[in-house]
């Protein structure tokens, strides 16, 4: 693989913030203001039908999982509330005490990309500590009876909707009352549709106080949600008496790769979601229902369908997580580590291609075996995550397949930014080394 790849690319979960736009053009207006012109590829239509089917389609999942032997109608099972307060308290309850933890005083401070200003933006990464105090305070909760988790599974469809609700309203204030800093960029558009501008976001870094609301979102709202609501679901099964070693698995696999995430969560802050997309109503949505519900749709699946099995079966599954997190881990290391200081003796003995753009292309280790090892792993351990569900049902396995499709095409972006950069040099690379992600297969 390459030493110049222009984004870090690890944690390539961010199922919605690729919003499809086109060809990014910065300027200023006539005031000097740094405005960015976006080409979007996006019609009212799409965006509409987006909209409107991603919790509509969310819940239609998660009524999925549940046993076939009850009745169903339409949004729901009989019975089931799609929507009540309570679960409204409990959405914006979270999302206020996660703003108040961004205030934690630990946690490095880090600059980020070159805001409009001539200055690096300045991010607080303190997520970790977030995550760990919400969890003991869920903990808390749960042991002295003040939090029924079973209570929160039941209200799971009136959850997803007060979080559509929340981040509506979230979302509808961002848009209406644009925040205005001199380091962000204002967004424009090549066609005046106020809808795309609401759906896609027409700031690239608003800011509240020491807030940055993308990172507010993509971190706090997203993973620590998903950290949540696995959680929830492992307590709840206590509560049942109903937990298994296939539910522990995918929860224990799920929160370590939420852990290191958090543990290195400057990463995201050079991914391209981050640095060239704005936040609108489509990001934020993604972030309150997406990624924390439909990521732990295998654990909620085993909630609903329980799947026991032996230990001997677990054995592969986890020797499968531990090699792609060790394929994703080492091949970032690698990678990162020859970008910093090609003449370092650990790297000595990988063989390199010289490219015309005066780098060098990595053609042996990790990035011998495949072009795109850190998405390779990324995909083991999803379908690590899944396998314990079984075969019954396609559901648990949709968060894996979308995650395969998505690193495909963020992989595709790249070898084609690397061809237009290194032309011949990558040519022959990819001669030599002929697999994108998985050995002998693709």
């Amino acid at each position: 693989m390459t030493t110049h790849q222009p984004e870090h690319q690890r944690h390539r979960n961010r199922s919605l913030q690729d919003t499809g736009n086109g060809k990014l053009e910065y300027g200023a207006d006539d005031e000097g203001k740094c405005v960015v012109q976006v080409h979007s590829r996006w019609n009212n239509i799409h965006l509409s039908l987006v909209c409107v089917l991603l919790g509509i389609s969310l819940i239609m999942m998660l009524d999925g999982c549940r046993s076939s032997s009850g009745s169903w109608v339409l949004l729901g099972s009989a019975g089931t509330l799609i929507w009540d307060w309570t679960s409204v308290c409990v959405v914006l309850l979270f999302t206020v005490l996660q703003v108040a933890l961004y205030y934690l005083p630990v946690g490095q401070v880090t600059e980020g990309k070159m805001g409009c200003d001539g200055k690096r933006l300045k991010y607080k990464l303190n997520g970790l500590h977030a995550f760990l105090l919400t969890v003991v305070l869920m903990l808390v909760l749960w042991f002295a009876g003040v939090l029924q988790a079973g209570a929160g599974t039941v209200r799971i469809f009136s959850l997803v909707s007060a979080a559509m609700a929340v981040s509506l309203i979230f979302s509808l204030a961002l848009f209406l009352c644009p925040i205005r800093t001199p380091s962000s960029a204002h967004v424009t558009y090549n066609t005046a549709k106020p809808l795309l501008k609401f759906v896609l976001g027409h700031n690239m870094d608003p800011r509240l106080g020491l807030i940055d609301v993308k990172h507010f979102v993509m971190v706090r709202v997203g993973f620590i949600g998903w950290a949540v609501m696995d959680l929830n679901y492992l307590l709840t099964a206590v509560e049942m008496k109903n937990s298994s070693l296939a539910l522990l698995l995918v929860i224990v696999f799920q929160l370590i790769y939420i852990l290191d995430f958090l543990i290195d969560e400057g990463s995201v802050l050079t991914t391209k979601e981050f640095t060239n997309e704005p936040i609108g109503f489509i990001m934020i949505l993604g972030e309150f229902i997406w990624i924390p519900f439909f990521s732990s749709l295998p654990a909620y699946f085993l909630l609903q369908r329980p799947n026991h099995i032996h230990f001997l079966s677990a054995v592969p599954i986890c020797l499968l997580f531990a090699a792609g997190f060790l394929m994703y881990y080492l091949s970032n290391e690698q990678k990162d580590g020859f970008r910093r200081n090609p003449s370092d003796p650990a790297y000595a003995r990988l063989n390199t291609i010289r490219s015309p753009a005066g780098s060098s292309l990595l053609v042996s280790g990790w990035f011998g075996w495949v072009r795109h090892p850190n998405y390779s792993g990324d995909i083991l351990m999803m379908f690590a995550w899944c396998l314990p569900c079984g075969f019954t049902s396609v559901l648990p396995y949709l968060p894996a397949l979308q995650c395969f499709h998505l690193l495909r095409q963020r992989a595709n972006e790249i070898e084609e930014s690397c061809l237009k950069k290194h032309r011949d040099a990558w040519r022959e690379y990819c001669r030599r080394v002929p697999y994108k992600l998985l050995p002998y297969v693709y």
